[in-house]
């Protein structure tokens, strides 16, 4: 026994790991004797597993920078967390991060060199590689007296300007990414008779016609007109607004700006003393030729011209004062016709794409692409009206804030055509007739080519299903669940909803069975709908609802209220239930004898007919009830199963079985009421007239309500009522210190507080053994507690066809109790061989076809479970429990527990789940302390124990959730999914799953000076820039001004093309790599502490030479 227990520690040691050998043979100790070892044939090991991020999806939280890349045709957005998103073709996307996280100010591309100039809030630029599948940094410079304002990169240059908050401009060679020596300073800029500071630079362009010629605006209102060769400034415009943003005629012998007071002012080259023409677009002209009011500042304009006709000038901002509330705009003007499009969200920053990358070539604009502060938006420039494309980019993932969400890899092959053909006829109109002009790069070649699906809940009770399959994500269908509903018209029409103070139908819990496509959703507001799916339109006259009363007080069943209730039975055990008659609307709002709310619903059901379109079509609504002025609980669990045609659920009071097919109430019992005369806790029956406390968990975050002393405060339910937190107010409200999620069960746990609050946290359908005395599996569902109890519960569920539609389903609690340490979060079942027993399922058939309607009853296929002869009767089956704490194999029918592993001590298990890799299935579970965890089955070995990130917000705990193949997600932020693999085959298989960003293309033709031009002078004037920035020139810079830090970059590119071939040789030979640029590195440090040296004695030379001659009272 000892060898054995050396080894499977030895076999579930991985990188990273954080839990103990002492722990695991700790683990192995625990095992019941009886176990055998040989039983089940275990295939996945350490090696299997590895863990690494795959794609980033949604739109750029927070995004503060844009560039566009012409002839590439890529799209980068930078952030103010430091993310840098690039985007190609549809499909093609790619996620960077800058490791500082500080905001990125500006981005720019060096155009068609597969490469971009990222500079941010902490006075850093950095080159970026994009001719690699993951973009890495080559090369960093880090300024250290001077901050960043503003940086410039001409067409087919390697010197990039910097302009600073000093008012002086460096120049970078981008290729060594050191700094020159030629600087201008800013004192030399402006008028020397100007006794103030022109401000910071805020923009920086070279002249188009002529390359020596550099426009410099600063914030104050003066532009200086830079001669390089002559090193002073040709012109000086000065004009007593503040300058946002500089544009260029294509011709250079104009310029135009946009001012703080709302003004555009065009100026002639050549005529600094007043500018040609003021423009104020959206200021009021007052008849006496007075100057027209000031507006809002216009934050940015673009002077673009075309060979037919009139320039575009398109403008950001500007908007007169009074125009409040009015939504941030874009304003297009075109010759005499001038067009404000409205935006949804205010504008960060905006592009226009032009059919050439050449500054003296008529521009040709095509399209703008305007950077919003949730959305991205591209305005086709061609056709009348200026419509906008259809975004083809996954970037609606927000639309509302996200609430839940859960992941399906490997879905039956139909489900996804299915729900596009249905989500294709919910598309809008009116978007331009062209192709999405960003059309960069390539798509990777995808080997993974089962179908994925991700489910999204939102706050405003809509529900998106969206195609995942190989790293790609594309909207395919969205339900609005809020339909069923009548919408309060005003303030005062709300007498129910008041529980919740905004987002009544926010999703809570999302159950799918992708065989069936039976989909069941929990709400906010303590309601479910079933849905069924179907391509036929129907008309449903009367929406079927029932409603129930689910409490947790022992007395209440004796209680007269009850007597009160519409005809809503409350079967206890096996008592067989009635139908009940579908209502056409909620019972109305009864008062008890002393005025307390009773019996109502928190949502008024339409009463009138529902017109229901293609998809996903409303089967029944079910609603808890108000009790004695208290309002329902939100719902912590929910299964649905097709082939027995059950829905169940629970909350903190109890748990509630309803027939969906019969629309019948099976079970309605309180927690307590599920242990019998089994329960070890000493609890006092309460009743609801003494001390009503508010909603245990729907109104404790926001409305500030006094908390009662007799308020749950297991933390473990305190989790699952709490009101649903969205991610718009994402605080981290949770002090993740061990004391406020001590998730142990203490053993003299007698309080009623926490007894009373005992939440139904998981439920699980099967076919296995109920009673340790079964001989055959039977229907039956499971029953875990946030307490750590397991419950079995009976279904006897009549005969398919018009029987089961007229005898009752006969449900009875089992009396089998399991007990684990921790809240259940996660059941499932393995047959004797060790694979995975799906709950069983009807086959998807459309409903509403009238042809069909005879064999709407055919027999339902349900999965059986048929151990195989030579297995001994009690060893069939296998049920795997996962709780916060820890998780258990139990053999069934005889109940003993076969594996037994502790998680984790110290902190909880958030998400746990049962999961297909390799042809196996596997354990996987994530701590809140940051640890992604997998343990194999049944014999629960730690096989991937791995540090990736803790629990820093609700969010995360909400929607992290693995799925088959070694796939993961979760909400990285309030837009964007991370997902991420645990799969070694998939993190080595994802070099070759990524797209390319570049892809190599030709500059289109140069502009033609024409015979004339080149005959007279006039058109493009070059300049050599070697000659006036390299260092035989200009000298060195100033070694303290900006710190060079070479990147990551280079060995990256080889780590990548390393990765698909993980092969000993391509292993060694990187190390060697990796050690030739250490030694570089070396030789490099060598150089720069010899120059450095160098340079001290040369310093210290002059300086003795200085003061060779003078006497000690001179210095």
């Amino acid at each position: 026994m000892k060898k054995f227990n050396i080894r499977k520690v030895l076999d579930g040691l991985t990188a990273g790991s954080s839990s103990s050998s002492s722990q695991q043979q700790q683990q192995q100790q625990q095992q019941q004797p009886g176990s055998r070892e040989n039983e089940v044939q275990e295939t996945l090991q350490s090696e299997h597993f590895q863990l690494c991020k795959t794609v980033r999806h949604g739109f750029p939280y927070q995004p503060s920078a844009l560039a566009f890349d012409p002839v590439q045709k890529i799209l980068a957005v930078g952030t103010q967390t430091g993310a840098l998103r690039l985007f190609g073709r549809p499909g093609v996307e790619c996620y960077c991060q800058h490791d500082s996280g500080a905001a990125v100010i500006q981005l720019q591309f060096l155009i068609n060199e597969g490469a971009l100039v990222s500079a941010l809030a902490d006075d850093t630029l950095h080159l970026w590689n994009l001719r690699q599948k993951r973009p890495a940094i080559l090369h960093s410079l880090k300024f250290s007296r001077e901050r960043i304002t503003f940086c410039h990169l001409p067409f087919q240059s390697k010197w990039l300007y910097v302009g600073t908050e000093r008012g002086n401009i460096h120049i970078v060679n981008v290729e060594s990414f050191t700094l020159s020596g030629y600087v201008i300073m800013w004192n030399k800029a402006i008028e020397l008779s100007s006794k103030s500071h022109p401000g910071p630079v805020v923009h920086i362009s070279d002249n188009p016609m002529d390359e020596g010629k550099l426009l410099i605006g600063f914030e104050s209102g003066t532009v200086a007109l830079w001669d390089l060769k002559s090193k002073k400034a040709d012109y000086r415009y000065t004009h007593d607004e503040a300058i946002h943003s500089v544009a260029w005629h294509h011709e250079g012998k104009q310029f135009i700006c946009s001012h703080s007071d709302g003004t555009l002012t065009i100026w002639n080259v050549k005529s600094p003393t007043k500018p040609v023409q003021t423009i104020t677009p959206h200021g009021k002209q007052l008849k006496d030729g007075k100057k027209p009011e000031p507006c809002k500042p216009i934050l940015k304009v673009e002077f673009k011209t075309t060979r037919s006709g009139e320039p575009f000038i398109i403008l950001s901002g500007g908007l007169s004062y009074d125009t409040v509330g009015r939504r941030p705009c874009l304003t297009v003007m075109h010759g005499k016709s001038t067009a404000v499009l409205e935006m949804d969200y205010s504008i960060v920053d905006f592009l226009t794409l032009c059919e050439t990358p050449y500054p003296n070539d008529f521009q040709e604009p095509y399209a703008v692409v305007v950077l919003l502060e949730k959305d991205l938006v591209l305005i086709d420039l061609a056709q009348n009206g200026y419509p906008i494309f259809e975004n083809p980019y996954p970037l609606s993932i927000h639309e509302s804030p996200v609430t839940c969400c859960e992941y399906f890899a490997d879905c039956p092959v139909d489900v996804i055509p299915a729900l596009y053909s249905v989500g294709a006829r919910q598309k809008r109109q009116g978007y331009s007739k062209k192709e999405w002009p960003i059309s960069g790069g390539n798509w990777g070649l995808g080997t993974q080519s089962y179908p994925e699906i991700i489910i999204t809940g939102h706050a405003d009770g809509s529900v998106k299903f969206w195609d995942a399959s190989a790293i790609t994500l594309q909207v395919l269908y969205k339900l609005k669940t809020s339909k069923v509903f009548e919408k309060s018209r005003n303030k005062d029409d709300r007498p129910n909803t008041d529980i919740v103070d905004e987002d009544p139908y926010a999703i809570q819990i999302i159950s799918w069975c992708p065989e069936s496509r039976m989909l069941c959703i929990a709400g906010v507001s303590a309601h479910v709908i079933i849905y069924r799916f179907s391509k036929q339109e129907v008309t449903t006259e009367v929406i079927p609802m029932l409603e129930i009363r689910l409490l947790y007080e022992i007395n209440d069943v004796d209680s007269p209220e009850l007597e009160q209730v519409p005809p809503l039975p409350t079967p206890v055990g096996g008592s067989n239930p009635q139908p009940i008659p579908p209502q056409s609307h909620p019972s109305t709002s009864s008062s008890s004898s002393d005025g307390l709310r009773d019996n109502v619903p928190c949502l008024k059901v339409k009463n009138s007919p529902l017109k229901q379109s293609p998809g996903y079509q409303t089967e029944l609504v079910i609603q808890l009830v108000w009790v004695g002025g208290e309002p329902p609980q939100q719902i912590t669990s929910l299964a649905v199963n097709s082939s027995y045609g059950i829905v169940v659920f629970g909350n903190c009071n109890g748990i509630a079985m309803v027939d969906y097919l019969q629309k019948a109430v099976l079970l309605n019992l309180g927690t307590i009421e599920l242990y019998g005369s089994n329960d070890p806790y000493r609890r006092e029956p309460r009743s609801p007239r003494k001390s009503r406390q508010p909603s245990g968990g729907l109104c404790d975050i926001n409305e500030g309500t006094v908390v009662p002393e007799d308020r749950c405060k297991s933390p473990t339910s305190a989790k699952m009522s709490r009101k649903l937190s969205l991610p718009t107010e994402l605080k981290p409200d949770l002090d993740i210190k061990d004391n406020s999620f001590s998730r142990s069960r203490s053993s003299s746990v007698t309080s009623i507080d926490k007894e009373s609050r005992e939440a139904i946290s998981a439920l699980h359908f099967c076919e296995t053994y109920t009673r340790k005395t079964d001989s055959s599996p039977s229907p039956c569902l499971w029953v875990g507690t946030t307490l750590g109890t397991v419950f079995v519960i009976a279904l006897n569920i009549p005969p398919c066809g018009e029987q089961r539609l007229l005898q009752p389903v006969i449900v009875s609690p089992s009396g089998t109790i399991l007990r684990l340490k921790g809240g259940i979060l996660r059941m499932a079942f393995l047959d004797a061989t060790g694979c995975l027993v799906p709950p069983a399922y009807e086959p998807w058939r459309e409903y509403n076809v009238p042809e069909e309607k005879d064999e709407k009853l055919k027999k339902r296929r349900p999965v059986s479970v048929s151990p195989s002869s030579s297995q001994e009767i009690n060893e069939n089956q296998y049920a795997v429990i996962c709780s916060e704490k820890q998780a258990k194999v139990i053999s069934l029918p005889t109940q003993n527990c076969a594996y037994k592993q502790n998680i984790t001590d110290t902190s909880f298990v958030l998400r746990g789940d049962i999961v297909a890799l390799s042809s196996s299935i596997c354990l996987a579970c994530f701590c809140a302390n940051g640890h992604i965890m997998t343990f194999s089955l049944p014999s629960l070995r730690p096989l991937l124990d791995v540090y990736y990130l803790p629990l820093t917000n609700m969010r995360i705990a909400r929607t992290f959730c693995f799925t088959n193949n070694g796939q993961a997600l979760y909400l990285v932020s309030p837009t964007e999914i991370q997902r991420l693999t645990y799969s070694q085959e998939t993190c080595e298989n994802l070099q070759e799953m990524l797209g390319e960003l570049f892809t190599p293309a030709e500059p289109p033709e140069a502009p033609n000076r024409g015979f004339f031009k080149g005959l007279f002078g006039g058109g493009a004037q070059s300049l050599d820039r070697e000659e006036l920035f390299g260092e035989s020139a200009s000298g060195k810079a100033s070694r303290s001004l900006a710190q060079h830090i070479p990147g990551p970059g280079g060995i990256e590119g080889v780590k990548g093309a390393a990765s698909g071939v993980v092969g000993e040789l391509a292993r060694a030979r990187l190390a060697l790599d990796e050690r030739g640029q250490k030694l570089g590195d070396l030789e490099e440090r060598t150089g720069a502490m010899l120059s450095s040296a160098d340079s001290f004695s040369k310093h210290a030379h002059e300086m003795m030479l200085k003061y060779k001659d003078k006497k000690w009272y001179q210095f």
